[in-house]
Parts: structure tokens; sequence; C-alpha cells
């Protein structure tokens, strides 16, 4: 049977999604903070809470993720001279380096869009 690894999106499907995602997540937590004025309910407020704390998780997620692969392709060009297939592999490493930074904040973006348009639906 053959092994079933999940693959990462590549950069350019996250970014769309991404570009995507923001807006309609920043339009339903403005319009909210909007209609919550100076007095904002109980689920107001975990929600604005919950604005802050995700981008400080994402940030430190994100970073995390991109300091790994860059240890894995230092680790890879360290022991290219020992693998003549590893020399040119260059822009593959600088993609997924991006890519995995962009992964949580992409994970966090799409999860609340879809989070937040079936409440707002609902």
């Amino acid at each position: 049977m053959p092994s079933r690894r999940r693959r990462r999106p590549r950069v350019a499907t996250q970014a769309v999604e991404l570009a995507l995602a923001v807006p309609q997540v920043m339009s339903h937590r403005l319009a909210r903070l909007a209609r919550a004025g100076a007095s904002p309910t109980a689920r107001d407020r975990r929600e604005f809470e919950r604005m802050g704390v995700e981008k400080v998780f994402a940030f430190y997620e994100s970073w995390n993720a991109m300091l790994l692969e860059l240890f894995r392709a230092n680790l890879d060009l360290a022991l290219s001279p020992f693998r003549f297939w590893s020399f040119g592999r260059g822009r593959r490493r600088g993609l997924r380096i991006l890519g995995a930074g962009l992964a949580p904040i992409h994970r966090r973006a799409t999860a609340n869009a879809r989070r937040l348009r079936r409440r707002h639906v609902a």
C-alpha cells in the first residue's frame, strides 16, 4: 500500500489563499469592532483578545518553522560535497524556507475565514 504523505501546498497557492482569506477576516472583525462600540459583549471581547494572541503565536510559530527549515538547508549544504546530486537546489531551498514560514500564518488565516464565515451565515 503506498504511503499517504501529506504534501505541503506550494508557496504560490498559500499566498493566493492568504490574499483571499485576510480581507475576509479583517472585514468581519472590523465590522464587529464597529458594532461593539464602547460596550463589547463577552463574546466580542474573547474574539478581540483572540485577534492579538493568535498573531503573536503565528509569528513565533512561523519564525521557528523558518529557522528549522534553514537549519535543514544548511545541513544539506554542508553535506553536499558528499552527494553530487544536491548541487543547484538553492532556489528550492529558499522556497521551502518561505513556505515553512508562510504555513502557520496561512493555516490560521484560512481557519479564521472559515470559522467567521460559518458564524456569519448561521
